[in-house]
C-alpha cells in the first residue's frame, strides 16, 4: 500500500503536543553558554552622540558589550542589497532597532548589563508613514511596471468608471518561538549555528560574511521552528550573527533569543501596501480595463521587498481577465522596521485591490458580487486564459472550485434566507461572500527553483532522510518521509528525517513560495530512484533475472513485474548491495523546468502552475459594537493529488485563519513619533479559536492530479491564506445590509471600530447617490 496520499500524522504530532519536540532553545546547554540581550534604539530615526559601555561591564555576570567597532568582517547582513547594518554606526533608522547586545553569564546578568548601557541620541526627522514617503519621493528602487493593451484607450471608452484607494495594513508573524540562535565553536576556528531560520544556507552566508569567514567554516542547522510563516526566511539572519559575534569575541557558546516584545519591535512585519486604481467597466460589469498604483512599505532596508512587490503586481489580477491593465509598483522607504517575507509574499495585497475594485463594480450596478467575480474569471483558451505579464493559464479550474464550493456550500438558498433575515432584524445583518484564489507557484527568482537531498541507506535497513527545506510545523518533513518511503518501496517507519543542516545539503533555497514539497520532494525522490536502480541491478542476479527495470519495490519487498512470486526482502538486497561494494547513499537534485521571467519587459512564465480555491463564508454584524461572528466557512481547495490530505487540510485550515486575522482584527499601530504602540498580545490580537467557526468545511478537489509535480500534489502552505478574503467580503455584505450605498468602503483590517464607520457610511448614504462616471 503506497504511503503517500495517506493521512498520516505530522511526524513531530506526539513531541509537540507532550513538550518533548526539542527547538534550538531547548537543547542542552554546553558548558560556558552566554546570552545576549538587546538594546533597542528609542526613536524612529536619530543620530547616536555618545554610546557609553563602561556601567555595563561593571554588571556582575557581564562579559562583554558588543558593538559595530567588533564586527570583524562586513557590518551588514542585506540579503538582496547590503543595505541593512547589523549595529549601527551614527545613526539609528527605526524604533526598536538593535544598537549593542550586552552578553553576560546568564540571561538575567545580560539584561541588568543592557540597562545600563548608556546611548545618547540627536533625534532627526522621520518618514513615519507610506504618505509621508510618497509626498518626500522617499523609495528604494525604481518603479516596476506590468503593461497589458492600452489602458487609457479603454477607460476613455469604457461605459462605467470610477476611481479610489485602498490602505491595506500589516501582519506581525507572532510566531509561537521567537527568533532564536545558539552558537558554538569547536575550538579550531569553525562555528557551529543552531538557528530557527528557513534559510540555513542564508544564515550560514551572512554569518560568516560578518565574521569575515568563508562559508565552510560555518555549519547551519534548523531542528524544527516553532512557527516562521516568512518571518525567519531573513530576519533569522541578524540574531544569528549577533550570537555568532559573541562567540567569535569571548570563544565561547552564545545563545540569543528574543522575549515577545523585543521581537515584535525589532523584526519586519508583512508590507503594508498603498493601492490605487482606476477601473472601466461595461454594464454586465464585465472589466474592460484597470489602472492600478501598488505603493509597498519597504521600512528602512530593502531585505525582500522587490520580490514581494512583484508577486503583488504579478496577482492583482487574482481570477480576473481583464484586457487592458497597467500596474505600478513602488517601494517606499521609510523609518520602520525592515518589512519582509510572510505568507503570501504579496499576493494578498495585490489581490485585495482587484476584490475590492470588483465588490465596487457589482454594487454600482446593483449585481450580486458573485456574479460580477464570474462574468470576469479567466476562461477559454489564448488571450482570455492569459495573464497580463504573458502566461498562459494552461489548466485553469476556477470554474470547477468556484461551481463545487457555491454547490457544496448551497450558496444560492442561503443567500436568500439572509436576505430575508436581515429584513426583519434591526440591529444585526448577516452577509454571505464567496471568492475565489489563483495563486502561482514558485519562486519569483528562477534560480531558487532547485533543491538537494541526501539519502542514506544502511546495513540493517533503515534509512535516514536529509534535504534543504525546514520544518515549521506545516509538515514538511511529514510528507517527505512519504515520498521516500513510496519512492523505495519500504514503511515509513524505516526512515529517519534529520534535521536540516548545511553541512548535509549545501547552497539550498529558503522553506518559502509554498515551494517546500515540490522542491524538496523531487530532489528526495530523485536520490530515492538512484538509490533504488542500484538495488534493482543487484536484486536481478540474486532472483537469477535479467530485466532491473521490471523490478517493482513495494511493501518492503523487491519483486518482478510480470513474475511476481520472484521476489526477495529489501533488507536482504540492502545486505547484498554492501557486499557487493556498491553505494547506499546517494544525493538527488531538482531543477523547475520551463520557468523563466525577462525582467525588463516585465513578460515571462515565472510560475510552474497554479493553485486555485473558493471559500463562502458567512458572518453576523452587531450593529452598536461592530462585532461580527463567523458563523460558517465552507472551502473547496485545489491540492492536486494531495500527499497527505491530513496535513493539507490543517494548512488550509491555518492558513484561512490567518488571514482571517489579517483581514479582521491584527493591527498594527505606530504613534506620532514612529513608535510601534501593538508590541504585545495584550494590544495585538490574532485569532484564538473562539474566532473559528462550528461549522468549518473543508474539500479537497477530486480528479486534480497535476502533470509534472511531485505525485501529482500541489502546493498548499500560501494560497488558502487568500481564501479568507470571503470573510472580509462578507462583512462587507452585512454592513451593506444597514443601509443603501453604491460602495461600502471598509478598512482593513476590518476591526469593529472600521467596521462600525462603514455602518455609518451606508446609513448616511440611503438616497444619496455615490460619485460614479457613465458613458450612456
Amino acid at each position: 500500500m503506497s504511503p503517500v496520499g495517506k493521512p498520516k500524522h505530522h511526524e513531530s504530532a506526539i513531541g509537540h503536543v507532550s513538550g518533548t519536540a526539542v527547538y534550538t532553545d531547548d537543547q542542552r546547554e554546553p558548558a560556558g553558554m552566554l546570552s545576549l540581550h538587546p538594546v533597542l534604539a528609542p526613536h524612529a530615526r536619530a543620530k547616536i552622540t555618545q554610546l557609553d559601555v563602561a556601567p555595563a561591564l561593571a554588571i556582575a555576570g557581564c562579559v562583554t558589550v558588543l558593538t559595530a567597532a567588533d564586527v570583524p568582517g562586513e557590518n551588514n547582513t542585506g540579503v538582496i542589497l547590503h543595505d541593512e547594518v547589523l549595529l549601527p554606526t551614527d545613526e539609528v533608522s527605526h524604533y526598536g532597532q538593535v544598537v549593542a547586545w550586552a552578553v553576560g553569564e546568564t540571561e538575567a546578568a545580560a539584561r541588568t548589563a543592557a540597562a545600563q548601557i548608556q546611548v545618547e541620541y540627536e533625534p532627526l526627522p522621520a518618514i513615519k508613514t507610506v504618505a509621508e514617503a510618497i509626498a518626500a519621493a522617499s523609495y528604494h528602487t525604481d518603479p516596476q511596471i506590468i503593461r497589458r493593451g492600452d489602458t487609457e484607450a479603454a477607460l476613455a471608452q469604457a461605459p462605467h468608471t470610477f476611481a479610489g484607494e485602498v490602505d491595506i495594513g500589516g501582519q506581525d508573524h507572532f510566531y509561537l518561538e521567537t527568533q532564536a540562535s545558539w552558537v558554538i565553536p569547536d575550538g579550531e576556528g569553525n562555528l557551529q549555528v543552531f538557528a530557527s531560520t528557513q534559510h540555513p544556507t542564508e544564515t550560514q552566508e551572512v554569518v560568516a560574511r560578518v565574521l569575515g569567514l568563508p562559508k565552510n567554516q560555518v555549519v547551519c542547522t534548523c531542528l524544527r521552528m516553532g512557527g516562521g510563516f516568512g518571518g525567519k526566511e531573513s530576519q533569522a539572519n541578524p540574531f544569528a550573527a549577533a550570537a555568532a559575534l559573541a562567540t567569535y569575541k569571548t570563544g565561547r557558546p552564545a545563545r540569543c533569543r528574543l522575549r515577545r516584545h523585543q521581537d515584535m519591535l525589532a523584526t519586519g512585519k508583512r508590507h503594508g501596501f498603498f493601492g490605487q486604481y482606476e477601473v472601466g467597466f461595461d454594464h454586465e460589469g464585465k472589466i474592460t480595463a484597470l489602472n492600478a498604483l501598488l505603493v509597498a512599505d519597504g521600512g528602512w532596508s530593502l531585505d525582500l521587498s522587490p520580490p514581494v512587490l512583484m508577486r503583488a503586481m504579478l496577482h492583482v489580477d487574482n481570477a480576473y481577465y481583464i484586457p487592458n491593465l497597467v500596474v505600478e509598483g513602488r517601494i517606499a522607504k521609510t523609518n520602520r522596521v525592515s518589512n519582509t517575507a510572510y505568507r503570501g509574499f504579496g499576493g494578498p495585497q495585490g489581490m485585495i485591490v482587484v476584490e475590492e475594485v470588483v465588490d465596487r463594480i457589482a454594487r454600482t450596478l446593483n449585481l450580486p458580487p458573485d456574479v460580477v467575480r464570474e462574468r470576469n474569471f479567466y476562461y477559454g483558451e489564448g488571450e482570455t486564459c492569459t495573464t497580463h505579464y504573458g502566461q498562459e493559464i494552461v489548466d485553469n479550474r476556477l470554474d470547477r472550485v468556484w461551481s463545487e464550493a457555491k454547490q457544496r456550500s448551497d450558496y444560492m438558498a442561503r443567500r436568500a434566507a439572509i436576505a430575508a433575515f436581515n429584513e426583519t432584524s434591526l440591529y444585526k445583518k448577516r452577509g454571505l461572500a464567496i471568492t475565489p484564489v489563483k495563486f502561482g507557484i514558485s519562486f519569483n527568482k528562477v534560480q531558487y527553483n532547485q533543491a538537494g537531498a541526501l539519502v542514506l541507506i544502511y546495513t540493517d535497513g533503515s534509512i535516514q532522510v536529509n534535504h534543504g527545506g525546514t520544518e515549521m510545523g506545516q509538515g514538511l518533513h511529514t510528507k517527505m518521509i512519504q515520498v521516500a518511503a513510496k519512492a523505495l518501496g519500504v514503511n515509513v517507519e524505516r526512515i529517519r528525517l534529520m534535521s536540516t543542516s548545511t553541512d548535509k545539503v549545501p547552497n539550498t533555497s529558503a522553506t518559502a513560495a509554498s515551494s517546500g514539497s515540490d522542491l524538496n520532494g523531487q530532489a528526495v525522490k530523485n536520490a530515492c530512484e538512484i538509490l533504488r536502480d542500484r538495488m534493482a541491478a543487484v536484486a536481478v542476479r540474486m532472483l537469477n533475472l535479467d530485466a532491473p527495470e521490471d523490478m517493482v519495490f513495494e511493501d518492503d519487498w523487491i519483486y518482478c513485474r510480470t513474475y511476481p512470486s520472484a521476489r526477495i526482502a529489501f533488507d536482504e538486497v540492502v545486505q547484498q548491495t554492501y557486499s557487493e561494494r556498491i553505494s547506499l547513499s546517494a544525493t538527488g537534485f531538482y531543477r523547475t523546468p520551463n520557468i523563466f521571467w525577462d525582467a525588463k519587459l516585465a513578460k515571462g512564465r515565472p510560475f510552474y502552475y497554479f493553485a486555485y480555491g473558493a471559500a463562502v463564508s458567512e458572518v453576523e454584524v452587531d450593529g452598536f459594537s461592530g462585532t461580527f461572528k463567523l458563523r460558517q466557512v465552507d472551502i473547496v481547495h485545489d491540492v492536486g493529488e494531495s500527499l497527505n490530505p491530513l496535513v493539507d487540510r490543517g494548512q488550509i485550515e491555518g492558513g484561512f485563519v490567518q488571514g482571517m486575522g489579517w483581514l479582521t482584527m491584527e493591527e498594527l499601530v505606530w504613534d506620532g513619533d514612529g513608535r510601534l504602540r501593538t508590541f504585545a498580545p495584550s494590544t495585538y490580537k490574532i485569532p484564538t479559536i473562539s474566532e473559528v467557526p462550528e461549522s468549518f468545511t473543508i474539500h479537497l478537489l477530486e480528479r486534480a492530479a497535476q502533470d509534472g509535480v511531485i505525485y501529482g500534489s500541489k502546493a498548499v502552505g500560501e494560497p488558502p491564506f487568500m481564501l479568507a478574503m470571503s470573510v472580509r467580503e462578507a462583512i462587507r455584505a452585512a454592513v451593506a445590509a444597514f443601509g443603501d450605498a453604491d460602495s461600502v468602503p471598509l478598512g482593513l483590517p476590518a476591526t469593529p471600530e472600521a467596521t462600525l464607520w462603514a455602518i455609518e457610511h451606508v446609513k448616511a448614504a440611503v438616497g444619496q447617490e455615490q460619485p460614479v462616471n457613465v458613458v450612456s
